[in-house]
């Protein structure tokens, strides 16, 4: 390609933020091509081709910037990656459960990307895709509440005054003696957002652990059902402990196929990218709980996940699925000519 005076090539920063989305959004076209054959609900079916043409436009137009700077296009995920005559997996309402979770995660990824660039036309970019994303938040949690399978956080007393912590027992979560203070709105809003997003992911760890090919795989995803369950079982408890329901739905069915419609390579990096997104939203909910015991359950559960996810990582590299990010000079081999 031949570059003008005019062109600014593209920073480090803006390259590594491209191709990280890059490879998100090529495995989440192959996982709807999988749900537009086997899906049948035409209000579900509405929403994923929509999504799915809007996705893979964006596909199309970082392929194009890749070309154009006269960047390698990442392999990524190709229709290799899923069997189109594979039998349902999960049922109609799950498929839209799991677009509304990448769409969390799509949301606080362009975000932060917007931030980390410099080009006009790249900012643009994540503008676009931050409105994206947040369309389709907005599509799939109408969607689910129009079904009646997608519960609220916990209600609560409007409050009616304002008030400041006058003791320092307010942080006081370590008790001998004594009741803690129950849990402000805040602390539960983050622990529930980690109630719910482990629901999500322990019928998606269901799901893998029941089609992967490789035992060692199907044994990383029966470990990620696992810790699912023991952070829902966690949090569950400290909701539970101030009397706060915990409020649960039984949609999202798992089927009996045992043909999987993706590859081992796809399910782990999306175990990987769920896996980073709980790590993140245990970081938030630690530094914005003031109650001195929930930092300490939520660093339990981001210990156990990040064990969790480094593991995968190794994982992926012994089977050779882990496609390597575009590299910084290595100067000290450049200068042993």
């Amino acid at each position: 390609m031949k570059l003008t005076k005019e062109h600014v090539p593209l920073a480090s920063s803006e390259l590594a933020t491209l191709w990280v989305i890059y490879q998100k959004k090529t495995m989440l076209v192959r996982v709807i091509d999988h749900f537009l054959i086997t899906n049948k609900d035409s209000e579900a079916l509405e929403i994923l081709r929509n999504f799915h043409e809007k996705e893979q436009d964006l596909v199309n137009e970082i392929k194009g910037i890749f070309k154009r700077e006269g960047v390698a296009v990442p392999v990524a995920f190709t229709e290799n990656d899923v069997n189109l005559n594979a039998p349902q997996l999960y049922d109609d309402i799950f498929d839209i459960m799991y677009l509304r979770m990448m769409m969390k995660i799509a949301t606080g990824l362009h975000a932060l990307h917007m931030t980390m660039s410099y080009r006009k036309d790249i900012i643009d970019l994540y503008k676009r895709c931050s409105a994206f994303s947040e369309d389709y938040y907005e599509k799939t949690t109408t969607y689910l509440l129009e079904k009646g399978v997608l519960p609220r956080s916990p209600a609560v007393t409007l409050p009616n005054h304002v008030a400041f912590a006058n003791d320092k027992d307010y942080r006081a979560g370590f008790k001998f003696s004594g009741n803690r203070r129950v849990l402000n709105t805040v602390e539960v809003s983050y622990i529930y957002q980690g109630i719910e997003s482990n629901v999500v992911g322990m019928k998606l760890m269901t799901g893998f652990a029941q089609v992967a090919q490789e035992k060692d795989v199907i044994k990383y995803f029966f470990r990620g059902k696992e810790l699912a369950k023991k952070i829902i079982s966690r949090f569950g408890e400290i909701l539970m402990d101030s009397d706060i329901n915990i409020p649960s739905t039984s949609s999202g069915r798992v089927t009996d196929s045992t043909i999987s419609p993706f590859s081992d390579k796809l399910m782990m990096y999306n175990t990987s990218l769920l896996s980073t997104f709980g790590l993140g939203s245990n970081a938030l909910g630690t530094s914005f709980s003031l109650r001195n015991d929930l930092p300490f359950k939520m660093a339990m559960s981001a210990k156990d996940i990040f064990n969790f996810a480094s593991d995968g990582g190794n994982l992926m590299i012994t089977h050779g699925w882990t496609e390597e990010p575009p590299q910084m000079e290595d100067r000290g081999k450049l200068s042993n000519k």
